[in-house]
């Protein structure tokens, strides 16, 4: 199983519904998740991915949710906190620089926000091939 961490204000964390589905399959597959508001829970993780803070039709609630999201942004003080010099930034785009990850490291060694894009035109790629 893996270890999955998911570190959020409480305002964000995970429907309960869904969380009831996710854990016994966890269990069942000697798989932990652990979800906090505790920034420290990053230490040892292997990746670190993120998504844009405010999507499109949210805009309204653009300051109140900045505000709430200001200290998880994904920066090198966060990154340093795994502990791990081979931790990886992973981000499903488009990103805003400056809000939730900063430029340096999107665009720095450990992103591999690019190669995951590449990947994601593979994937569906397949999935057309399959539904055909």
């Amino acid at each position: 199983g893996l270890d999955f961490t998911i570190v959020s204000p409480k305002e964000f964390f995970p429907d309960s519904e869904i969380l009831s589905i996710c854990t016994p399959i966890a269990k069942k597959n000697n798989a932990n998740i652990t979800i906090s508001d505790k920034i420290s829970l990053v230490k040892g993780a292997d990746s670190i991915y993120t998504d844009v803070w405010i999507s499109m039709g949210e805009e309204a609630l653009s300051t109140e949710k900045k505000a709430l999201l200001q200290s998880y942004q994904v920066n090198k003080e966060l990154m340093a906190l795994t502990g791990k010099k081979d931790s990886v930034f992973m981000h499903c785009l488009p990103a805003v620089k400056g809000e939730e990850v900063t430029q340096d490291i999107i665009e720095g060694s450990q992103s591999r926000v690019w190669d995951q894009a590449e990947n994601r035109k593979h994937t569906i790629k397949a999935i057309l091939l399959a539904t055909l």
